[in-house]
């Protein structure tokens, strides 16, 4: 199945009605601690994607962090990396979607705002 994706606009939007979403950065830490998507009504995760990748090997291991109950979006710099956690994530039952364009995709367009 394919895996779903959300523009930085319908993430900013989801935001902005206050909808609670769950984000996963999948960026080393310096790079989040630099800089992420902070909001509110944000719970934002920072997961670094070797660990993410441990889990393809290891079927039995899951993130007790995350929720299986709620819809996760992921991201990274560009959004390769995070499509990668996503197919793994998703494979464990993990409701995911990615965040197109990652990080860089989301700067420039909260400029425009």
């Amino acid at each position: 199945m394919p895996l779903k994706k959300i523009t930085p606009e319908k993430l900013y939007q989801k935001m902005n009605e206050q909808e609670k979403v769950v984000l996963l950065d999948v960026r080393a830490k310096d790079k989040y601690n630099d800089y992420h998507i902070e909001a509110e009504n944000i719970d934002s995760h920072n997961i670094h994607k070797a660990e993410i990748f441990t889990l393809e090997e290891n079927k039995d291991v899951s993130i007790t962090s995350l929720p299986k109950d709620k819809e996760i979006i992921v991201t990274c710099t560009t959004g390769n990396s995070a499509t990668k956690c996503a197919n793994i994530l998703s494979n464990q039952d993990y409701n995911v979607t990615v965040l197109e364009g990652g990080i860089t995709a989301w700067k420039e367009f909260i400029k425009t705002k």
